[in-house]
């Protein structure tokens, strides 16, 4: 079974995130100039944020916020991009369940003159946004969208989380690997829940497993925002499942107090992911949670960044941080929009979008894990791979991260989860 199971998680990952390569030209970065000779000739860098303040993944937001403003204040300290200071402007993306808000900040932040922005956390807000940025050619980097939809969807957005091609396999195999071979799914009917669903599915399948609710095709997903999970719970549990992985925000409150109440035993049983890994703390009986297992896509974020991200956002919003969700992606993904800008010697949408992929890495040259040396190594006629702190790979030509880790994390008996391991998925 263990065999059967490793050879089902790398037949998924080769397959599955086959298929995310585009008809992208690899050879498409350009950057005549280094970054002296275009020093005071480039207007300065604008980026936007399009994160959630509002919705339901308002949760997503602080860390996100902190790692795009702590990138914004290190890019500063080390000289700006082109001689100017980077300016920002923040936005709120709301969730899928308003999308007037996206909407609303998408325009917002053309008007005002962005020529990238970072966003937003949910792929259905982004896939409602995504033209119109591409329109108006401003660059979309996502810290955090993982629908396999936007594989290769356009020159103007990349990522630095991975698809859910590696995320579904790492889910899927940590099921297995729990010895659960009938499992129930709770899915939000939308592109990030079902395309997680799908993958996760397919991972459940090649290692002899079934989902016996929930499964794709079978019209059992919840509308975004449910609040009454009275009717999905009992119909899950009818199918008895030994595993119930939950794929969804904010609504992931309702559906746990529906499960406590319909008996559910959630010790090593019951599975998130990104979407709702969250410090719950006492919105739940004491050891609600304990036992639960959840992925989350990127490398655990070191003690230092941490530090750093906590000072950055007690001093400029005023709080604590809870969690570090997709901060260092959101750190990385501002440095790839500077540093595209530095190689091209221009701060337009256009000229970061034909860049982007060389400073990843794509053509391969000196690693760099700062923006003073990445800026040092590109005015010395140099390649780049940007070492960033995510720990994801060179984008690819899907732009994509080629490699990415998937953290696995449980929960204990404060309802609150930490770090156990970490696979790495590579994307072929």
């Amino acid at each position: 079974m263990t065999a059967a199971k490793g050879i089902a998680f790398a037949a998924v990952l080769s397959l599955g995130l086959a298929a995310c390569a585009s008809d992208s030209d690899p050879e498409e970065s350009t950057g005549e100039e280094t970054s002296d000779e275009a020093m005071g000739d480039a207007e300065p860098l604008t980026i936007g944020t399009i994160l959630p303040v509002t919705g339901t993944l308002a949760f997503l937001g602080p860390p996100e916020i902190a790692g795009v403003g702590l990138a914004i204040d290190d890019i500063n300290a080390a000289g700006g991009v082109l001689g100017n200071d980077v300016g920002v402007e923040w936005g709120d993306s709301g969730d899928t369940t308003d999308p007037s808000v996206a909407s609303s900040t998408a325009t917002d932040l053309i008007g005002r003159g962005v020529s990238a922005v970072i966003g937003a956390a949910s792929s259905g807000v982004s896939l409602s946004v995504v033209d119109t940025f591409a329109e108006a050619e401003v660059m979309q980097i996502s810290p955090a969208n993982t629908a396999a939809d936007l594989s290769g969807y356009g020159d103007f957005f990349a990522r630095t989380a991975p698809p859910d091609t590696v995320q579904g396999a790492a889910l899927g195999s940590l099921v297995l690997d729990g010895g659960h071979m009938d499992v129930a799914m709770l899915v939000q009917n939308e592109a990030y829940g079902t395309g997680l669903r799908d993958h996760t599915q397919s991972a459940i399948e090649a290692g002899g497993g079934s989902v016996v609710y929930g499964a794709s095709g079978g019209g059992e997903e919840f509308p975004p925002g449910e609040t009454n999970f009275g009717a999905q719970v009992t119909a899950a549990l009818a199918t008895e499942p030994d595993a119930i992985v939950v794929i969804a925000f904010e609504e992931t409150v309702a559906i746990v107090n529906e499960l406590v109440s319909q008996g559910w035993d959630f010790d090593g049983t019951t599975y998130f992911c990104d979407g709702n890994l969250s410090n719950y703390g006492d919105q739940f009986d004491e050891g609600t949670l304990a036992g639960v297992q959840g992925t989350l896509p990127g490398a655990q974020a070191e003690e230092d960044f941490r530090e750093r991200l906590n000072e950055w956002y007690a001093e400029n919003e005023g709080g604590e941080l809870a969690d570090y969700s997709y901060s260092a992606e959101s750190y990385d993904a501002t440095m790839l929009a500077a540093l595209a800008a530095v190689k091209g010697g221009a701060t337009d949408g256009r000229t970061i979008a034909d860049n982007i992929r060389a400073v990843s890495g794509s053509e391969g040259g000196t690693e760099v894990s700062t923006f003073e040396d990445a800026v040092a190594a590109i005015d010395a006629g140099e390649e780049i791979t940007y070492v960033g702190l995510s720990g994801a790979g060179p984008l690819n030509e899907a732009n994509d991260p080629s490699s990415a880790f998937i953290g696995i994390y449980a929960y204990d008996e404060s309802n609150e989860y930490s770090f156990e391991r970490e696979i790495e998925g590579s994307i072929e």
